[in-house]
């Protein structure tokens, strides 16, 4: 009986380790693609021969930033994007804590419905509303716009983060003479540093990847990375080269973080769902 036992679990796990493995090329192959490619010419991207096989070349990546112009998108992108998470934590962090402390349902609910909400939603009465402020193309549209979902998540992301921590550290501040205030920036926040990164992360990550705000609001000055990439799609060609190359730009930035990050991200999306 142990004989066809062991024989069943090894099946099993060498099953599992080939469905992870499948599950993982099935993830990783495009982004690998995506590098391969972006080294090509066009030519060989169109040569599947030439699939793995060829001669690197780095004129892609020369002509994003000579004829495409990459640089002053790339910059709007991350000003944007650093702007708006963090705007988010000054207004959304208080506000988590708040409504996690006080109780204040209502907020939360109001919350809720914004993060329910689909953001296309949205985009009509913000475009009419900058549109009479006279504010399309500014960085405040855009700043704004992409805070309209940003807030939300942090907030989101950080109350039950708030909920877990127990209130006899705070009770402890205060009884040594802190305020509410000083009790919640010397006590509660350096507590909360693994959902406040995982709160930066994933803000950072949706201001940056961000297209419906950025086509409806920006223009020539604000121009953002996912607008800009449209300039690699002509009438009557495609510069894929070209277009992997901005795509490597665009999405390098975001993984590398994300592996930098990940044990604070695991800990923070984790920790809240814990009660102290």
């Amino acid at each position: 009986m142990r004989a066809p036992a062991r024989a069943w679990s090894a099946a099993r796990r060498t099953l599992f380790y080939l469905s992870l493995i499948v599950l993982a090329l099935g993830i990783v192959f495009p982004f690998l693609w995506m590098i391969l490619a972006s080294l090509k010419t066009q030519v060989q991207i169109m040569d599947m021969q030439k699939l793995f096989v060829f001669r690197p070349t780095t004129d892609n990546y020369r002509q994003v930033f000579t004829e495409y112009s990459f640089t002053k998108p790339m910059f709007n992108s991350l000003a944007i994007a650093v702007a708006s998470t963090v705007l988010g934590l000054l207004l959304g962090l208080p506000a988590a804590y708040s409504i996690a402390r006080f109780r204040v349902a209502r907020w939360g609910v109001i919350l809720l419905i914004s993060r329910i909400i689909p953001g296309l939603t949205f985009l009509v009465p913000w475009y009419i509303f900058f549109a009479r402020l006279r504010l399309i193309d500014t960085y405040a549209a855009m700043i704004l716009s992409h805070l309209l979902v940003g807030l939300p998540l942090i907030a989101w992301i950080m109350i039950p983060y708030f909920e877990a921590l127990p209130r006899s550290l705070e009770d402890s501040g205060r009884v040594d003479g802190c305020s509410n205030y000083q009790a919640f920036w010397h006590i509660v926040l350096p507590l909360a540093g693994p959902g406040i990164v995982t709160a930066v992360l994933l803000a950072f990550i949706y201001s940056w990847n961000n297209f419906m705000f950025a086509l409806a609001l920006s223009g020539y000055h604000t121009k953002t990375l996912t607008v800009a990439i449209f300039n690699f799609v002509e009438y009557a060609l495609i510069n894929w080269g070209g277009l992997m190359a901005a795509s490597v730009l665009i999405t390098l930035p975001v993984i590398v973080i994300s592996l930098v990050l990940q044990r604070y991200v695991v800990q923070g999306l984790t920790a809240g769902a814990i009660k102290g």
